[in-house]
């Protein structure tokens, strides 16, 4: 059994979690819990917030009750925006306190294109424009260029986990990118572990989400390479 605990902001897509262990077997769990949330709003000023270490210590403490092999702060927004050396750091603190493997969906985003040999991307981000340049910065520190980013401006997480099949596949459709190795949807409020192979027989190339790569980079912390074949091509490589 491998236990990958998720440090989840509020609720939204948290159900995705659920499905990711269905696809990948009964050895795999990922266990979430909740962090809290002051304001739910895709802004710079709350999202730091969201992320400082007094809330991601209580989850980690909590999370330590399933005996995880590694855990994730299960949120792009509220790593990204401390950028590059700010969101190592804040997984630092959590490891340190709880002497578990952790990373962040921003820091799985990076491993997870690295992994697959991906250099040259687009973004559609649910996120206003200031705060998703803030992960087209953040790439920039792992070596990868975003050709185009496009914003589709959604104020808060609530709104963005009500996004239908047809929502979340409109998104994607809007920066399709002639010349991009792969699309990347940064928001793991966003409903999108079912429809993974569907997206990329769509859209003709990889498609990396943050509750895709959030779990992928988890189990890898925690020492496990498990595949499958309904999860996209980065749990296919």
């Amino acid at each position: 059994m491998t236990i990958v605990g998720m440090l989840y902001p509020g609720h939204s897509a948290e159900d995705d979690y659920p499905y990711l262990e269905s696809a990948l077997g009964s050895g795999i769990r990922f266990p979430v819990v909740h962090t809290s949330v002051g304001v739910d709003a895709h802004e710079v000023e709350a999202l730091l917030d969201l992320g400082n270490s007094e809330r991601l210590l209580d989850g980690a403490r909590q999370v330590l009750d399933f005996s995880p092999d590694a855990v994730m702060w299960a949120c792009t927004s509220g790593s990204f925006v401390f950028g590059w050396e700010g969101a190592r750091q804040q997984a630092r603190n959590i490891e340190e306190t709880i002497k578990i493997p952790t990373a962040s969906t921003s820091m799985a985003f990076a491993a997870a294109l690295a992994h697959l040999g991906l250099r040259r991307v687009t973004v559609a981000a649910t996120y206003p424009q200031d705060v998703a340049q803030h992960f087209v910065d953040y790439l920039d520190h792992a070596n990868v260029e975003v050709l185009e980013l496009k914003s589709h401006d959604i104020p808060t997480a609530k709104e963005a986990g009500q996004l239908d099949h047809g929502g979340v596949f409109a998104l994607a459709r809007s920066n399709n990118t002639a010349g991009s190795e792969a699309i990347l949807i940064p928001d793991t409020a966003l409903h999108t572990a079912r429809w993974l192979n569907e997206l990329e027989s769509a859209l003709d190339k990889p498609v990396l989400t943050a509750n895709q790569v959030t779990a992928w980079h988890g189990l890898r912390l925690a020492g496990d390479n498990v595949t499958s074949t309904e999860l996209g091509v980065l749990f296919r490589a």
